[in-house]
């Protein structure tokens, strides 16, 4: 009897050891990009905003954390998170399988399909042979760029650190096309005066094995059991409660939410 009982103890104090040392996450430190409007930019006041900016801000009042936004350059983000920088990762980040390997992910809280965005009327299709011999310029660090190295082979893929940094050699003339998240195309290009005479070209592209499931919130793998815990129940809450539509609401006109299953 005294073998078996003293195992339960050491057990219970195991567990009351590992939960006293859980990490509550009161305050958070997030890691943001702030150049991928309408997700997340900076103001003419100086002040990061955006969908993103709004979403995040109203998952941490639901988890009642204090949270501190860090704006990162969007290649430095799961290092920054990796050197315990950052503790989470709310920047358009992609759930890929690649991804997976490196961070945990909570579960998708919007997606949208990739686009081709060129000059209007240019004859370009987003395939290998449509696209032979141009120049596409995506983001680096971004699934656009897995997808285009790995479909464009024809191509020669320009690499950028900002999406505003693409844009601004789509319009000069200096690249044929840029593949990016359709939404921040339209809000962030197509819809600005410099986006004039640019459109969408080529229909909506998607390949689950690249882009994945949906955009999700990135966090250390050791971090999954608690904090993801809490992003999930947060994400659940403001869908159920129609906070996230509301918000959404503000910025498209269409559904961006993932499919639930």
């Amino acid at each position: 009897m005294k073998k078996p009982t003293l195992i339960a103890l050491t057990l219970l104090a195991a567990s009351s050891l590992a939960a006293a040392q859980a990490p509550e996450w009161k305050k958070l430190r997030i890691g943001v990009e702030g150049a991928y409007p309408p997700f997340s930019e900076i103001g003419a006041d100086g002040k990061l905003k955006g969908f993103e900016i709004e979403l995040v801000q109203a998952y941490c009042a639901e988890m009642k954390a204090q949270c501190t936004l860090v704006q990162q350059e969007f290649d430095g983000l799961i290092p920054a998170l990796q050197s315990r920088k950052v503790d989470a990762i709310f920047a358009s980040v992609s759930i890929t399988a690649e991804r997976q390997k490196v961070i945990a992910f909570s579960k998708p809280y919007y997606n949208t399909p990739a686009r081709l965005v060129a000059k209007a009327g240019a004859k370009l299709e987003p395939t290998a042979a449509g696209l032979k011999g141009k120049k596409i310029g995506v983001q680096r660090g971004t699934t656009h760029e897995t997808y285009a190295a790995a479909t464009f082979k024809q191509s020669e893929i320009v690499r950028y650190a900002t999406q505003d940094q693409v844009f601004l050699d789509l319009k000069s003339g200096r690249i044929d096309a840029t593949l990016m998240d359709s939404p921040a195309a339209d809000f962030g290009f197509l819809k600005k005066p410099e986006g004039k005479g640019f459109a969408f070209v080529g229909g909506p592209i998607t390949d689950d094995q690249i882009f994945g499931q949906g955009t999700g919130v990135g966090m250390r793998r050791a971090d999954e059991a608690t904090l993801g815990k809490k992003f999930n129940a947060a994400i659940d809450a403001l869908q159920a409660n129609g906070t996230f539509k509301k918000l959404a609401d503000k910025y498209f006109d269409y559904d961006i939410a993932p499919a639930r299953k």
